[in-house]
């Protein structure tokens, strides 16, 4: 019985996703009990499932706090889980990071600060540095989102506005031993870039970070550029000697998720072309070079990419990076036959919105137009959500407990999904 491409696009996705769940992921690497304490802290989407699995699957007493997303909590009975505010910080993130960053002061020489890091932990592990406030933060955070600029520049401002980011957590660890397991959900797997790096060396600078700011004309409140300015204190940079009994490990990576998905289009079938796990930029400029290969390709063939698309908001519409690329795509795509695609983030939130993101068939466009949908116009407004709403093309998934970035799949040609050979 043949399966659709509706049904593959959402297995290769389930895949990726499933690959990186903490439960399996996070408990090869966890290391030997210390001789003291062992205090469990850390920040990210993924972080209440990865506070869970060390659980689950510790010799011994644990404490501390982990902060994660609203609607991202598990529960726990010896870690603390906060929930705040993503990709805006708020007052609930600020409060549990000043907590986490005084029990990291306490730690001595015989105790273990285990550090759960994922993707999210800049918004939620958001502690202003001394002379800011939640408020600098926020506009600032608010007007990169906007600006298009990518991740790595957006946390390089983060860093330098932050009293815990950028190596900051590890040196208050100091002198304890500090182990770091980390879910990438950064193109490149930059450890100082995941979650803006709060547990590694800081190889930016103040001056990047206000030439960030400068280069998407980003008019930060009296009191940033003040700070940025000054440039008081650097954030740790790599030979650092507090750095000495830190370590850190990526347990699930983007390449990794892809990989799964790819193992289910190859046993469908189809021949799986990998076009990167670090892609960026804006998204409707990457769909259109997507939808160009695409155009190449024979039938019986599935594109797989990751990394983290950006979008640059001129609109008052709705829609995170994921939908407004598959909008783009299904428009160059012109209802090409025979290709579906799946645009969708792997934490299950696409941008600020509930849908992990969309999926596009050959006849979208053509169900767009018989109930009133203009592509055109809802790209222009950055509404990608309202169009695909329409069509019920939204893909919903809830939180997924785990965050490697973006999922994209292009799918040409629907005929080798079988039941008998997947």
């Amino acid at each position: 019985m043949k399966l659709s491409s509706r049904r593959l696009l959402r297995d290769m996705f389930d895949a990726a996703v499933n690959a990186a769940q903490p439960a399996l992921c996070l408990p090869p690497h966890l290391p030997s009990p210390p001789k003291g304490r062992t205090c469990v802290i850390g920040a990210g989407k993924a972080g209440g499932a990865m506070a869970r699995a060390v659980e689950d699957h510790w010799q011994g007493n644990l404490d501390g706090l982990v902060v994660t997303r609203y609607g991202h909590a598990v529960e726990t009975s010896q870690i603390e889980i906060v929930e705040a505010s993503h990709p805006v910080p708020d007052a609930a993130g600020s409060t549990a990071a000043a907590r986490i960053l005084e029990m990291a002061q306490k730690l001595g020489a015989d105790d273990l600060a285990l550090c759960l890091i994922s993707g999210g932990g800049s918004a939620l592990l958001s502690l202003p540095a001394p002379g800011l406030t939640l408020d600098d933060k926020q506009h600032v955070t608010n007007a990169l989102l906007r600006s298009g600029a990518n991740i790595s520049e957006i946390n390089c401002v983060r860093k330098h506005l932050s009293a815990i980011k950028g190596g900051r957590l590890a040196a208050a660890c100091h002198p304890a031993p500090l182990l770091t397991l980390a879910i990438s959900d950064v193109p490149g797997d930059d450890a100082a870039v995941i979650a803006s790096g709060p547990t590694v060396p800081d190889p930016t600078t103040f001056a990047e970070a206000r030439e960030v700011l400068a280069k998407y004309e980003i008019d930060a409140p009296k009191n940033v550029a003040k700070h940025l300015q000054a440039a008081l204190e650097e954030s740790p940079k790599p030979g650092d000697t507090r750095f000495a009994s830190s370590e850190f490990r990526l347990i699930a990576t983007p390449a990794a998720s892809l990989e799964a998905a790819g193992r289910i289009a190859t046993h469908a079938g189809y021949q799986v072309r990998m076009l990167g796990d670090a892609l960026e930029g804006e998204a409707s400029a990457m769909a259109r070079e997507h939808a160009a290969l695409a155009a190449e390709c024979a039938p019986g063939t599935v594109l797989l990419s990751g990394g983290e698309a950006t979008v640059i908001v001129r609109g008052d519409g709705r829609g995170g990076p994921n939908a407004e690329y598959a909008l783009a795509l299904a428009r160059a795509l012109k209802g090409r036959a025979g290709v579906w695609a799946m645009a969708c983030d792997t934490d299950g939130i696409d941008g600020t919105e509930d849908n992990a993101g969309a999926l596009i068939a050959p006849d979208t466009l053509v169900r767009a137009l018989s109930v009133g949908e203009d592509a055109g116009a809802r790209l222009e407004n950055n509404d990608a959500y309202g169009f695909f709403t329409a069509l019920g093309d939204l893909v919903m998934t809830g939180p997924t407990m785990t965050n490697v970035n973006d999922f994209r799949a292009i799918v040409v040609g629907a005929d080798a999904y079988t039941k008998e050979r997947y």
